[in-house]
């Protein structure tokens, strides 16, 4: 695993965008990755998160390529907020935190109220009480090279 941002030191995490977190140490910036060099992604949640990340070019065209790539891509509660940007939700099936079902179909995505959904490579789920459901079907797209 390698924890990509936008600048080198400690990414901080919250608990519903309240509660202090960990904090984990970056491996990468996004000036120094390139999709080619992984085998797939992960997008966290979170309102702070994603918005951050939705407003980055340098990021948005991170996690466009591993859609041009065809590689294996998740996203969990906000996080599908990027795939908007990224221009990636239309005709695919998805789900997300609930307040994003307008967005998502708004972009052309169809939304569900599942605790995760998998589309040709794109697992998404709600929230973190769906992470073992999350979890499990990530690490199927990976293991099948989706």
């Amino acid at each position: 695993m390698t924890v990509v941002s936008f600048e080198p030191g400690k990414a901080r995490t919250v608990n519903s965008d309240l509660d202090e977190g960990g904090s984990y140490t970056i491996d990468k910036t996004f000036s120094e990755v390139k999709a080619d060099d992984f085998d797939g992604l992960v997008v966290p949640g979170g309102t702070v998160g994603a918005d951050k990340l939705r407003g980055s070019d340098e990021a948005i065209g991170f996690i466009r390529a591993f859609f041009d790539q065809k590689k294996p891509v998740a996203a969990i509660c906000h996080a599908p907020w990027t795939l908007i940007e990224a221009g990636v939700v239309e005709g695919r099936n998805l789900t997300s935190y609930p307040t994003l079902k307008v967005d998502i179909e708004n972009a052309g995505g169809a939304w569900s109220n599942e605790e995760v959904v998998v589309d040709n490579g794109l697992v998404t789920s709600r929230d973190p009480d769906d992470l073992p459901a999350f979890c499990a079907k990530l690490v199927e797209e990976i293991a099948a090279g989706n």
